[in-house]
């Protein structure tokens, strides 16, 4: 299952992009950040009533470490957003958005010194692969 979610995020990825460049043309990338994490706020409260994901949730559901980490991911996605909608903004979609993908870079480096998960051959060769690939894309 998790294949098919992770394909169906790697498709409405792509179409943030598509729909971001194209209504970048004459907004500040910031307010179009902005106006897009309402909206997906309102999406997500919206879905997760419907799923009934509140129910029996507190404010002490979660512990101090997990709020801490779960504030950490909203502020480096906020983060990431802005910076990609200022790249989309004044470059190409197919630059920005590859090099935007090499955060797998950084996810298996990351992955590696923090979760303790394996760095093994295939993992390099695949990650310069991608480098590789990133390259020859934005690369004139």
């Amino acid at each position: 299952m998790w294949l098919v979610f992770s394909l169906l995020s790697a498709i409405t990825a792509a179409l943030v992009a598509i729909f971001a460049k194209m209504g970048l043309k004459n907004i500040d990338t910031t307010l179009a950040t902005t106006i897009r994490s309402i909206i997906m706020a309102v999406f997500l409260v919206i879905t997760s009533l419907s799923f009934g994901k509140f129910r029996g949730f507190s404010i002490q559901s979660f512990s101090g470490r997990e709020w801490t980490l779960v504030i950490l991911a909203g502020m480096s996605g906020a983060l990431s957003w802005l910076f990609y909608f200022f790249a989309l903004k004044v470059g190409l979609a197919t630059k920005v958005a590859v090099v935007d993908r090499l955060s797998l870079i950084f996810v298996i480096i990351l992955a590696s010194i923090f979760l303790g998960e394996a760095l093994t051959w295939r993992t390099v060769l695949g990650a310069l692969v991608m480098v590789s690939g990133a390259l020859v894309i934005t690369l004139k």
